[in-house]
């Protein structure tokens, strides 16, 4: 059985877990991290010497990054539309996945630690706004990209969606005015519909 290390209001952890679920792949998750400490060990520092989470374990094979996991489950025990078959679909997929991480992340975890991490007395507004105005300009960006398709490479889901996907249900349900993106809205309803999302992403965000 895989193993994940990591706890489960983690976003990254989350992208992992939901993959997993897709796939139909066995998973024991172990709370690390957070509340929970233990990635500060020497144990779990020979695993990644970041000391940050998830970590998978398989069999005798060991990866971080929670991006780079996605890809080793498709990859590894993906069908259909989560195992990628042409060069162009992976590249298109690392494009969007890596989006995330350069883009999308930075103002997203501006927003995460302000608006649930920090106490409404000690929030830094000006911090919020700019997050907040950055976020829709990126989101935007993904909403002109959905006008003619449901997910993000077409028809199917596929690892493309995953940390974005994960980041939607963040940008939808924190307490702040959002515009009116319909693509960007209309493609988080398909996610929301699917079990392996709604098990592993729509959690309580804390």
């Amino acid at each position: 059985m895989i193993k994940i290390l990591g706890r489960a209001n983690s976003v990254n952890v989350q992208k992992v877990m939901w993959c997993a679920a897709e796939l139909g792949v066995d998973v024991e998750r172990i709370d690390i991290g957070g509340a929970f400490g233990g990635n500060d060990t020497d144990e779990f520092r020979v695993m990644n010497p970041n000391g940050s989470i998830p970590v998978l374990i398989d069999g005798d094979f060991v990866l971080w990054e929670s991006n780079a996991i996605v890809r080793y489950l498709c990859d590894h025990y993906g069908s259909k539309s989560w195992k990628l078959r042409s060069v162009r679909d992976v590249g298109l997929a690392g494009q969007w996945m890596d989006w995330y991480l350069t883009s999308m992340h930075p103002p997203m975890t501006t927003l995460f630690w302000q608006l649930i991490r920090t106490e409404a007395r000690m929030r830094d507004k000006e911090q919020i706004n700019l997050a907040i105005a950055r976020s829709t300009e990126l989101w935007g960006v993904l909403d002109q990209h959905l006008a003619a398709r449901n997910f993000i490479l077409g028809d199917e889901p596929s690892m493309a969606d995953i940390p974005l996907g994960s980041s939607a249900y963040r940008w939808h349900s924190m307490n702040f005015d959002r515009p009116d993106l319909p693509n960007v809205k209309t493609w988080w309803n398909r996610l929301v519909e699917r079990q392996a999302y709604s098990d592993n992403v729509m959690i309580p965000i804390t």
